[in-house]
């Protein structure tokens, strides 16, 4: 598949590492022009660099996606750089801390946190860049995950109503060819994963899985790859599970 995203540009929310990071490296690799969006410029520039020793070209841009403002500046400044935007992946979220935890007691303004970068803001990024994906006859990924089929924390929760949105969006968008799709991973073996979850955790998940290892970001990338090449533009409006077999999927500390 080498070069099958040459002239192409990819927009990558949260890349400034983890899974972000293996999206952008995988389809720059492939020859994209990779837009990056964080809030930790460090890590976006570590990003451009990898990309662009992997033969790709990068640019980035800060956005805090659980601010309208930024969102819709962010939006503006991509397509005063690029007229078209073939793909969107939408991977910035919270997952790790309270909201993988909590769910009584967190009150409004939290969850109204929660759900503005896990739930509203890929919308509104994929509403605000809606000429341009509709110039390319794109596609969006959104980035769920396995504790969206049984969630039982705020961010199981968020992640549940993204799947929703989803298939809403792709409803929406389907005027103008643009394809909407959803990944939900399991708990895959990134560096933020591993800094929060304890390692009999993760010996108890591979236990709960069919495929007997750890998932890594790159086994996303590729799924995504896969669903924004034309082998994969059929599919639409759905939420693909890339967890291994789970057993458990609302599985998540």
């Amino acid at each position: 598949m080498t070069g099958i995203f040459a002239g192409k540009t990819v927009v990558v929310t949260g890349g400034a590492a983890g899974l972000g990071r293996a999206h952008a490296l995988a389809f720059g690799s492939r020859g994209a022009h990779v837009v990056l969006a964080d809030i930790a410029e460090p890590g976006m520039v570590e990003t451009r660099a990898l990309v662009e020793a992997a033969g790709g070209t990068a640019s980035f841009h800060r956005c805090n996606m659980a601010d309208e403002t930024e969102i819709n500046a962010f939006a503006a400044a991509v397509m005063a750089e690029s007229p078209k935007v073939d793909v969107l992946i939408n991977n910035a979220g919270l997952h790790a801390g309270e909201i993988a935890r909590g769910f009584f007691g967190l009150g409004q303004t939290k969850w109204q946190h929660f759900f503005a970068v896990n739930t509203i803001g890929p919308m509104l990024l994929a509403e605000a860049l809606r000429p341009a994906l509709a110039a390319a006859k794109g596609v969006v990924i959104n980035k769920s995950s396995m504790a969206s089929y049984q969630p039982a924390t705020a961010y199981g929760v968020t992640k549940a109503c993204l799947n929703v949105f989803t298939h809403a969006m792709a409803m929406q968008f389907a005027a103008d060819e643009v394809r909407c799709v959803g990944i939900a991973p399991g708990l895959m073996e990134t560096p933020a994963a591993k800094d929060g979850v304890a390692e009999e955790n993760w010996q108890r998940l591979k236990g709960m899985q069919m495929v007997k290892r750890q998932g890594t970001a790159e086994d996303i990338a590729n799924m995504a790859v896969f669903l924004a090449s034309p082998e994969g533009s059929f599919v639409n409006a759905q939420v693909l599970l890339c967890d291994g077999g789970n057993q458990m999927r609302g599985f998540r500390i």
